[in-house]
């Protein structure tokens, strides 16, 4: 049955770790992530849970201390935001290549610098080819809905791979919305007891994690991963089926949102698909067809999914919450107009930039972009192929 309440996301993704109860979670504080360490140490204090709590002096060390225990045979996590990421950087490769099945609470904010410690995708997709499995939340419920798909879908056989859960610093980290829980002894029989295979501490078995590679091997190794990221969409698929059955609620790769008779679409990541929702229900009541395709897993990328879901479109504006700094757009822009290239899809599409830093994105905005994407194909008007949304003049 259904537990109704009341929680932030970080509150959401701290109950699902309460529940799910790992082995082992190092971390340290990082604003705005700060919040799921200081929960999952009260319900450690409180005896709500016997997950063993290590408090390091860096985010270095926590990812590092993750790895060791995933090494040795344990069920382990951590949390972070934005520097605290770029400082696992080493260590991100160091999991993925050695197919140790982490997980790891993100809480998107802006990398810096100029400093500043609110939302956009800096932090995560510079980390996008780092190996890790990536799924992004727009909401509460999907924080904490994805954080307890993510163990079935890293400790899978054919997967073995480290997942990243992310949401939004602030926007669902710190806001607070009804959400529904699952019952504890759900959760535990969904995601199973981790029996890991081969670990350091098997006594049985006389194995190495992480030893040097040289060239005759490397490439078999990179080949390995590339395999596993594979085959984790359609263990994806299947976890989110088996998900869906326990509680009633679906999900895949994306949400496609009033898109199947829509003439113009946008492509977005997180939170900001709400705003979006809300702009396209007002501009269908006027008579529009607008539509929205959010994606969920950005890690793997479902390519040819995605360009089957959009190749009906007049026009597409990809909307990213970062920039690649490569002069022509941000990384979500690129991989979807590269699906859209390769399935002969032949629509305008536009890229954008919004939200960086936390910048306010608003219904106003939304229509804007539809509104250039018509223009566009309808009028022939010029449209830059990449501009950045709500500057100040």
């Amino acid at each position: 049955m259904a537990i109704r309440e009341r929680l932030s996301g970080n509150e959401a993704v701290s109950y699902a770790i309460k529940q799910i109860n790992p082995d082992v979670m190092p971390a340290f504080p990082i604003t705005p992530s700060t919040e799921i360490p200081q929960y999952v140490s009260t319900y450690i204090s409180n005896g709500e849970m016997d997950t063993e709590f290590i408090p390091v002096e860096s985010e270095h060390s926590s990812m590092s201390a993750t790895i060791g225990a995933s090494a040795a045979g344990a069920r382990a996590l951590t949390a972070t935001s934005s520097c605290g990421l770029a400082l696992m950087w080493e260590e991100l490769y160091v999991a993925a290549s050695n197919r140790l099945p982490v997980v790891l609470a993100l809480v998107n904010r802006a990398l810096s610098g100029p400093i500043n410690i609110n939302c956009d995708h800096s932090d995560s997709m510079g980390a996008r080819d780092s190996g890790w499995i990536q799924i992004y939340a727009e909401n509460n419920q999907e924080a904490y809905d994805n954080f307890v798909q993510a163990y079935r879908i890293s400790e899978h056989k054919d997967v073995l791979l480290p997942v990243m859960i992310c949401q939004d610093g602030f926007i669902t980290s710190h806001g607070v919305e009804n959400i529904e829980l699952l019952e504890d002894e759900e959760v535990k029989n969904f995601v199973g007891e981790f029996n890991p295979e081969h670990y350091l501490l098997n006594t049985k078995e006389a194995m190495a994690v992480g030893p040097y590679a040289v060239s005759n091997y490397y490439m078999e190794s990179k080949k390995a991963q590339t395999e596993a990221m594979k085959n984790a969409k359609q263990v994806i698929l299947d976890v989110a089926e088996d998900f869906a059955k326990m509680s009633g609620r679906s999900y895949g790769f994306f949400e496609e949102y009033r898109l199947d008779d829509a003439e113009y679409a946008i492509v977005i990541i997180g939170s900001a698909a709400g705003t979006t929702k809300d702009a396209i229900d007002e501009m269908r009541n006027e008579g529009k067809k607008v539509g929205l395709l959010k994606i969920r897993v950005f890690r793997p990328f479902p390519e040819t999914e995605i360009a089957e879901a959009l190749k009906h479109l007049k026009g597409v504006a990809i909307l990213d919450r970062t920039d690649s700094f490569n002069a022509h757009g941000g990384p979500l822009g690129s991989e979807v107009t590269q699906a859209l290239f390769n399935a002969k899809c032949t629509m305008e599409v536009r890229n954008y930039i919004y939200g960086l830093g936390g910048r306010d994105f608003k219904v106003s905005d939304v229509k804007k972009v539809f509104e250039d994407m018509e223009g566009l194909v309808t009028e022939g008007k010029e449209v830059e192929q990449y501009q950045y949304i709500g500057l100040r003049g």
